[in-house]
């Protein structure tokens, strides 16, 4: 059943390895030893949180767009540890235009590479797809970072572009993006059934 998109209402996606909810300010705090210990976290981020203030400027950040209706962010437990394993959100949400963009995901050093964020963005691709009637998800990342655009081609995402010099960084130098997306019609038809054996 499609239902409307509302950023009022408390989305939970949950399997057997992942939880996410919508995020909420006090979040910020499981947040802050990443932001204080991990700093290579923020390596490719457009927003490089320093510290536990910049930290909790982050999350605030966010749940401001998340009133707005501009982004839908969620904290990610893994459920195999019991922890708080990072962020995601859905953000440029054009309910009008039935797509939406999966980005500003990160997370902590030990739940790289341990088949985490395959259940998460499988989670939020079926909701978007399934539930929020969208035909179309975006991915975008630094054109530099390879484990990221390595982790989304993974997934069945298709390369669309380059962005050249699409936006500007705190160092002061400007951001190439690629830009990635799967189509409704490729999760319906292989999609959705290559990434579900990806999870085990």
């Amino acid at each position: 059943m499609i239902i409307p998109f509302n950023p009022e209402a408390e989305y939970i996606l949950e399997d057997e390895r992942a939880f996410l909810r919508p995020l909420h300010a006090n979040d910020a705090e499981l947040f802050v030893p990443y932001a204080i210990n991990e700093p290579d976290t923020w390596k490719y981020s457009v927003s490089r949180p320093k510290g536990a203030e910049g930290i909790r400027d982050y999350v605030n950040s966010t749940l401001i767009a998340r009133v707005e209706g501009r982004e839908y962010p969620f904290i990610i437990f893994d459920k195999k540890t019991g922890e708080c394993a990072g962020c995601t959100r859905f953000y440029d949400i054009q309910p009008q235009n039935q797509m939406l963009q999966l980005g500003y995901t990160w997370y902590g050093e030990k739940f790289r590479g341990t088949g985490l964020n395959k259940h998460c963005k499988f989670l939020m691709l079926q909701f978007a797809f399934e539930k929020l009637g969208m035909e179309r998800v975006e991915f975008r990342a630094d054109a530099n970072n390879a484990r990221s655009i390595a982790a989304m081609k993974s997934l069945g995402c298709q390369v669309d572009g380059i962005l050249r010099s699409n936006m500007p960084l705190e160092d002061g130098t400007r951001r190439n993006s690629i830009i990635l997306s799967i189509l409704k019609d490729e999760w319906e038809n292989g999609g959705k059934e290559m990434l579900k054996t990806k999870l085990n």
